[in-house]
């Protein structure tokens, strides 16, 4: 876990060194002073990001159709959640059903109090309860390391130097600039390259987020096993009949990308691929920190309820 932390860091690191560069490199042309740059970029992307972490839950709810529901609703869900949440020192967060046969799931909310499980229709029917318990520990680990706080940062900077790259694109084309001795060819290099690398970046914290939340989970239940299976059966769904979502951006919200793609397109991929998190899930089997608590797991019924 230490391991995942620092290599977040990391790249949390990359995306402010690449900020503070392509920020100055504005405010050095335009105004004179690299301050000036880094501010208006930085004060554009907190506006608009704070808004959207405010109320992240209620606009993913709203775009994904996700319809909050009561314990005797969804009781199988509920028992889960409820079950697990004192695990990960959470109180146990609302719970909302997607209205889609494709299974699935996500963890929405600025925090504890705002927090909301969903899951689809599709991934109640077709996981038993020990696989549900691994994926819901999954979410519940997101929930507890804030991980919507996380990637509200990570996308603030990466949204920042995407605005500090326009700037600069829109005046070194059409002038301006007050800047003296500043390169053109780095001007425009810079405004190109500066807003891809801030993405990819950022999808690399996302795809850290996500292995985090495997670990996390796993550990937490002690049972790798759960969510290796589970995911096993996700993907072959998925990949037979993928989630609709709007934008890649809601892709990033589930358990698994509903987003299909390989090869390049796996370094814009928001999360890691399915075979890598499966085994490193059953490579914790082997490790004997996780054996003790591996041996202690009441399973579910091996087939799931229709409640």
């Amino acid at each position: 876990m230490a391991g995942s932390a620092v290599k977040t860091g990391a790249l949390f690191a990359a995306v402010a060194a690449l900020f503070v560069a392509i920020g100055g490199l504005v405010g050095e042309y335009l105004f004179g002073s690299w301050l000036y740059g880094l501010l208006i970029a930085l004060g554009l992307s907190v506006v608009l990001n704070a808004v959207a972490y405010a109320a992240s839950d209620r606009i993913v709810l709203w775009s994904t159709r996700a319809r909050i529901v009561s314990a005797a609703e969804a009781p199988r869900l509920a028992r889960a959640v409820e079950e697990l949440a004192p695990r990960f020192g959470l109180v146990a967060p609302r719970l909302a059903i997607v209205p889609s046969p494709t299974p699935n799931a996500f963890a929405t909310g600025r925090n504890e109090r705002h927090a909301v499980v969903a899951a689809t229709a599709g991934i109640l029917t077709l996981l038993d309860d020990r696989e549900l318990r691994g994926v819901l520990a999954h979410e519940l680990a997101h929930v507890r390391d804030r991980d919507v706080l996380v990637m509200t940062v990570a996308a603030t900077l990466a949204g920042a130097i995407a605005y500090a790259a326009q700037l600069l694109f829109f005046s070194s084309v059409f002038g301006g600039g007050r800047g003296r001795g500043v390169n053109p060819i780095v001007l425009v290099v810079a405004a190109a390259t500066a807003p891809i690398a801030a993405l990819l970046l950022r999808l690399a914290i996302s795809r850290g987020r996500e292995l985090r939340a495997d670990e996390v989970g796993a550990s937490t239940i002690g049972d790798p096993e759960a969510l290796a299976s589970a995911l096993e059966k996700l993907e072959q769904a998925n990949a037979r009949r993928p989630l609709a979502v709007g934008s890649p951006a809601q892709a990033s919200l589930y358990i698994v990308n509903p987003l299909r793609g390989g090869g390049l397109a796996g370094l814009f991929s928001t999360h890691p691929p399915i075979a890598e998190r499966i085994r490193r899930l059953r490579a914790m089997r082997r490790d004997p920190r996780y054996r003790p608590a591996v041996r202690s797991v009441t399973l579910g019924p091996s087939r799931p309820s229709r409640s």
